[in-house]
């Protein structure tokens, strides 16, 4: 009997044996439901144990990382040392220990062990050889932003995160002399334009797969392909947040370079801000290493300890979240309170089809028009129950917003209106609750903005009626078409 198991975060096919009964074969096939790419990230060698191998371990040293942990703790300890003790001047402890990367360790923002343990797994979960995490989302974008030099470019999506357009309009591009450039990814011959126009001074291409608010998918492995051919020393990053290393993992298609908000689903319970940045490339890690260190946006041991439990859980979390996401938006498309839905896992989204190749499943991000204009949106939005009003995502608990009031504000009102972000665009983060709460919850609130959308028209239909007055006439009145 076969199967399905993950190694290295690749499905194939395991052989049970013919002992195997059909139920157990029921069983087990109910009890995999995992279609992302694969939970290897959950068995990478202990963090806390040393190859004898390595040419940095000296046994006889008490400094030495075998004996970090002489308890055996499956769980990474939280190390909150702001500085460690060195045997020799200038000789930093512990460079056996895998979490110091081979550079020991010295003052906790140069490396600290509970962070390399999370770094660690993070790789692993991403596909990638190397992982820096920073204090934030934002730092990790400024750190991929320090790579580049005053005078060159960058080539962003133009639906992207409003904090991310604010950063690049506001502060890179006055402030550091770069220049920002934004276009729609999926206008092939509009991207091929502005890489020639740039020439040799674009050197960072910034995408998001799926975009932020509106969903919009882009192929990874075709603007990799055509970033090579025409600009060849240019790098690709994408912003992988809304997928999660999961769902979906831009290294393989061609991506020099991943950013993550761990603050999302990473970490997934909404108690830590984060970032990451994963790459194959040694180079592109040495800088990064470098920055981290230089500029010290750096994430505390205790939020490293919070976002690496959180990874723990990142297939059960997004497989429950995207069933949850598909069944809401089946829902919506039949609500007469809803008059668009984007959701990638739909066949009416315009990059569904790339969507279903490129990830390993959909996501769980909803974005949708409510009926009506912003006062119906405010209703909808103020009649939730289970679904918080609030900004962010992707955690456990369901969220909805207003982007062009919250998290999009920023954006200019003409760039957001080319982008499609009114007052009656909605974000779902739909969480791991029970769907048929969701769905009734979102009933009930869509359903008091359509009742005062319906009173309004009926308020207006009445005003266009001419007036009824009282008259002389036997049987009552008669219109006056005065």
């Amino acid at each position: 009997m076969t199967t399905n198991g993950s190694t290295n975060g690749q499905h194939h096919t395991i052989n049970l044996g013919s002992l195997m009964t059909s139920a157990v074969e029921s069983a087990i096939a109910e009890a995999d439901i995992y279609h992302g790419s694969g939970t290897t990230y959950l068995h990478i060698d202990n963090p806390l144990k040393v190859s004898s191998s390595s040419n940095n371990i000296d046994d006889k040293n008490s400094n030495s990382a075998a004996h970090h942990n002489p308890t055996g703790a499956v769980v990474p300890p939280i190390s909150l040392a702001t500085t460690f003790k060195q045997s020799t001047p200038g000789e930093p402890s512990a460079r056996g220990d895998p979490n110091s990367f081979g550079l020991g360790f010295e003052y906790s923002r140069t490396g600290n062990p509970t962070r390399g343990v999370f770094e660690r797994a993070v790789a692993a979960a991403e596909k990638a050889k190397y992982c820096v995490a920073f204090s934030s989302g934002s730092a990790a974008t400024s750190a991929v932003v320090h790579l580049l030099i005053p005078g060159e470019r960058i080539l962003s999506i133009d639906d992207v995160y409003g904090g991310t357009q604010r950063y690049f309009r506001k502060v890179v591009n006055p402030r550091m002399g770069i220049e920002i450039d934004f276009v729609d990814f999926s206008n092939n011959q509009a991207v091929l334009s502005k890489m020639l126009t740039g020439g040799d001074k674009t050197k960072l291409l910034w995408l998001e797969t799926p975009t932020n608010p509106t969903l919009k998918v882009t192929d990874i492995e075709k603007v990799s392909t055509m970033t090579k051919r025409f600009n060849a020393n240019a790098l690709l990053c994408v912003d992988n947040t809304f997928c999660s290393p999961y769902f979906q993992n831009p290294l393989e298609h061609g991506a020099d370079i991943v950013v993550h908000s761990v603050t999302k689903y990473i970490n997934g319970h909404s108690d830590v801000v984060m970032g990451v940045v994963c790459t194959n490339d040694e180079e592109i890690y040495t800088q990064l290493r470098f920055i981290q260190n230089g500029v010290g946006a750096v994430p505390s041991p205790f939020d490293c300890y919070l976002a690496h439990r959180g990874l723990k859980t990142l297939h059960l979390r997004m497989e429950a979240a995207a069933r949850n996401a598909n069944a809401i938006a089946l829902f919506l498309e039949d609500h007469q309170g809803v008059t668009k839905v984007l959701y990638p896992g739909l066949k009416s989204h315009p990059q569904h089809d790339i969507a279903t190749r490129q990830q390993n499943g959909y996501g769980a991000m909803i974005t949708f028009y409510c009926i009506g204009k912003r006062e119906q949106s405010a209703i909808l939005l103020q009649n939730l129950r289970v679904f918080a009003l609030a900004e962010s995502l992707g955690a456990v608990e369901s969220l909805a917003e207003c982007p062009s009031l919250m998290t999009h504000a920023s954006v200019p009102d003409e760039q957001r209106a080319l982008l499609g972000i009114d007052d009656t665009l909605i974000r779902l983060s739909v969480g791991i609750e029970s769907c048929a709460d969701l769905v009734a919850d979102l009933d009930n609130a869509l359903n008091a903005a359509l009742k005062n959308k319906q009173e309004q028209d009926k308020q207006k239909q009445s005003s266009f009626l001419p007036k009824v007055e009282s008259g002389s006439r036997e049987g009552g009145g008669y219109w006056d078409w005065s």
